[in-house]
C-alpha cells in the first residue's frame, strides 16, 4: 500500500518561518509535523520540510500550520526547493 507519511517541502504563504515540532493540519485534521524550517537566502523566502500523511503531500496542497498562535497557510511544493544548476556529463 506504500508508506504513510512522506516528505513534503512545505512553503509558508507571507514572511512567517516554520520551526521544527509545528503542527501541520489540513481540514481541522493532524496531518504532519515540520521537520526543520527556517529563512532559505536561495529562494528569499522561507521554507521548511515536513513528515505529512501521504494523502496531503501532494504539490499544490495548502496545510495551516500554528506559528506563534496563530494560523499560517503553508503549501505543500515539490522537492528540491531549489532546482540543481549543474550539469552531468
Amino acid at each position: 500500500d506504500g508508506p504513510t507519511r512522506q516528505v513534503a517541502g512545505l512553503r509558508p504563504v507571507g514572511g512567517r518561518p516554520l520551526r521544527a515540532g509545528t503542527d501541520l493540519m489540513l481540514d481541522g485534521e493532524l496531518v504532519g509535523r515540520v521537520t526543520s524550517g527556517g529563512f532559505a537566502p536561495s529562494l528569499d523566502a522561507p521554507a521548511a520540510l515536513g513528515l505529512v500523511a501521504a494523502a496531503a503531500a501532494s504539490s499544490g496542497t495548502t496545510l495551516l500550520a500554528a506559528t506563534r498562535g496563530k494560523e499560517t497557510a503553508v503549501e505543500v511544493v515539490e522537492l528540491p526547493l531549489v532546482p540543481h544548476r549543474y550539469v552531468r556529463n
